[in-house]
C-alpha cells in the first residue's frame, strides 16, 4: 500500500524555470493538467500576481479587453491557462517588446501542448522560453518510496501531485480526473462531440500502450474512420494524455519500421483506464510488461524535459524482429536499454542489444547498453548492464 500521503516534492524543473527567467522576458511552462504547474511557478515566483483565466470573468477580459487586462499588472503576473485566451499572447508580444530589458516580467502556463504552441511561435517567437512540466518523475519522490515499493506500486500511482499530495484514493481522483478532462477539455475546448465513443477510443488506446500504432486497427476497433482516430489520437497528444515514441534510422538494414510506438505520459492514468486498481493487479496484469515499458519511457523522457532539455530518444525495429526498446543518439554517443519487467535478470535479455551492437560496430560506433529490469542488483549480461528499475537515472546522469 501506498503512504496515505506525500509531503510536497521539490521539481527539478524548478532551477531550469529561474534561470530561464533570467534570460526571457516570457516563460511558458505547459504540461497536462494537474501535474503541478500552478504550484511550481507560484511558488518560484511569489512576488508575481496570480491570473488564471480558468475563471470565466477573468477569461472574457482576456479576450474581449487584453490591454486593459495587462496594465493592471505593470510589473508582469503569472497567467494560467493562457491557452484559454489566445488572443493575449499578440498583446503581450507588443507589451515586452516596448520594455525589452525586462526578464522574468510574465510566466505564462498551459496544457494544451498543440494548440498553446502554435499560438507562441506565431506571437512570441523568440521572446519566450518554453518548459515541460510532466507528472512526479521517480527521482523526486521521496527516497523512502524509491527504495522501499516495488515498481508496480509506483506504476499505479503514478505520478500526479494531487492524490498524492492530498491523499485522495487514486481511483476516485483519477475517475474525476478522466471526468473533468472529458467535460472542459475535449468538448467544451477541442470540441469533441461524442464524449462516449471517445472516452472508449481512449481506453482503447490505452490497451496499445507499447505497441506500434495501427490507425486503421485502432479506428475499426473503436467503431471510427480512420480520419476519426488520427483526429482523436491530436487531441490526446495536445493535451499530454499520450506520446509517440518516434522510429530511429541509422539505415542499418533497407527495411525499418516506420510506425510510432503510443506511450501515456502516466501511469497510474494508464493503469485506471486498463481498470487495474490495485499494485497486486499490475503483477499479474497480461499487459504488465507493457505497463513497465511505459514506466520506463516517460521516466527517460522526463529526465530531460524536466531539466529544459529536448528529448532524444527513439526506439528501433527492422522488418526481421530486431527490436531495441529505446535508443538515444546525442551527439556522437548513442544508447540502447532494452526494459523487461521480470525480477530475475536473464543473459538472453541482451541478445537483441548485442546483434544492434554489431552493426552499429561496423560503422565505427560503439553504443553503451543496458537492460532494465524489475528487479533488485546489477549485474553484467552478454555486454550491456544490468540495471535495476530504482537506478535509471543514476545510469541517465553519467
Amino acid at each position: 500500500m501506498l503512504p496515505s500521503s506525500l509531503p510536497i516534492c521539490e521539481r527539478t524543473l524548478r532551477a531550469v524555470l529561474l534561470d530561464r527567467a533570467r534570460q526571457y522576458p516570457i516563460v511558458t511552462v505547459t504540461g497536462p493538467r494537474q501535474s503541478g504547474k500552478t504550484t511550481l511557478c507560484r511558488s518560484a515566483f511569489p512576488q508575481l500576481p496570480w491570473v488564471s483565466l480558468e475563471a470565466p470573468d477573468v477569461r472574457a477580459q482576456a479576450v474581449e479587453d487584453p490591454r486593459g487586462l495587462l496594465r493592471q499588472y505593470p510589473d508582469g503576473a503569472l497567467i494560467d491557462e493562457v491557452q484559454r485566451a489566445p488572443e493575449l499572447l499578440s498583446y503581450l508580444q507588443d507589451d515586452v517588446d516596448r520594455r525589452t530589458e525586462v526578464r522574468g516580467r510574465w510566466i505564462l502556463t498551459g496544457s494544451h501542448n498543440l494548440l498553446l504552441l502554435k499560438a507562441v511561435s506565431q506571437s512570441l517567437a523568440g521572446r519566450t522560453a518554453v518548459l515541460n512540466l510532466l507528472p512526479l518523475a521517480l527521482q523526486e519522490l521521496p527516497a523512502a518510496w524509491l527504495h522501499d515499493l516495488p515498481w508496480t506500486h509506483l506504476a499505479l500511482a503514478g505520478g500526479y501531485p494531487g492524490p498524492l499530495h492530498r491523499g485522495i484514493p487514486l481511483e476516485i481522483w483519477l475517475g474525476d480526473y478522466v471526468a473533468t478532462y472529458l467535460e472542459r477539455d475535449v468538448r467544451d475546448v477541442l470540441r469533441v462531440a461524442d464524449l462516449r465513443s471517445f472516452e472508449r477510443f481512449v481506453r482503447l488506446c490505452a490497451g496499445r500502450s507499447g505497441q506500434l500504432l495501427n490507425l486503421a486497427s485502432l479506428g475499426a476497433d473503436a467503431g471510427i474512420a480512420h480520419s476519426t482516430a488520427k483526429a482523436w489520437l491530436s487531441v490526446l497528444e495536445a493535451t499530454f494524455v499520450t506520446f509517440m515514441l518516434q522510429p530511429w534510422s541509422a539505415n542499418l538494414t533497407t527495411r525499418e519500421v516506420r510506425s510510432p510506438k503510443l506511450f501515456f505520459w502516466d501511469t497510474g492514468l494508464l493503469c485506471w483506464l486498463l481498470g487495474i486498481r490495485r499494485a497486486e493487479d499490475v503483477a499479474l496484469h497480461p499487459l504488465r510488461g507493457a505497463i513497465f515499458e511505459n514506466m520506463v519511457a516517460v521516466e527517460l523522457l522526463k529526465h530531460d524535459l524536466h531539466r529544459g532539455r529536448r528529448p532524444q530518444w527513439w526506439f528501433y525495429r527492422d522488418a526481421k524482429g530486431l527490436e531495441i526498446d529505446f535508443v538515444q543518439v546525442d551527439g556522437l554517443r548513442v544508447r540502447g536499454m532494452e526494459v523487461k519487467s521480470g525480477e530475475t535478470l536473464q543473459q538472453a535479455w541482451a541478445d537483441p542489444l548485442r546483434t544492434w551492437r554489431e552493426r552499429l560496430m561496423e560503422r565505427g560506433q560503439d553504443p553503451q547498453m543496458a537492460v532494465v529490469y524489475g528487479g533488485e542488483g546489477r549485474g553484467a549480461v552478454r555486454g550491456a548492464e544490468g540495471l535495476p528499475w530504482r537506478g535509471i537515472g543514476e545510469w541517465l546522469e553519467r
